[in-house]
């Protein structure tokens, strides 16, 4: 049933997950934005794929200059590594490095049970 209080429901779900997202990826040394770049960039290369800076504009909803600064930066932190791509040398890969996978895998475990929560209330919603 779709009512009000079902979409205000969902929505303190929605916000409460973020929120506490921010302080799990803080509590692991990543700001909130490398913990969503991370992500994107292990969930393409768990499917076998490979991760460019065009497919995490489109994934994260962000211009591709904000994309390639944040980029940047996690690379700066050691957080990311960049491959030209073989095929095309315009085409950059992006893959996690160890202590870029190791802060990702500590903020994601740690998530599990707000994930699951809100899994749960999404379900309710359907």
């Amino acid at each position: 049933m779709d009512t009000y209080a079902d979409a205000a429901d969902l929505r303190a779900a929605l916000r409460r997950f973020l929120r506490r997202s921010e302080e799990v990826a803080r509590r692991h040394d990543l700001t909130p934005r490398q913990y969503l770049l991370l992500l994107m960039i292990k969930a393409r290369t768990d499917q076998g794929g490979h991760s460019t800076i065009t497919e995490l504009v489109e994934r994260l909803a962000l211009t591709q200059s904000t994309v390639t600064e944040l980029v940047q930066r996690a690379e700066d932190a050691g957080l990311v590594s960049r491959a030209p791509s073989p095929i095309d040398g315009r085409v950059v890969y992006l893959s996690l490095s160890t202590i870029g996978e190791q802060r990702l895998a500590g903020a994601f475990t740690e998530l599990g049970p707000e994930r699951e929560l809100l899994t749960r209330v999404i379900r309710r919603e359907e």
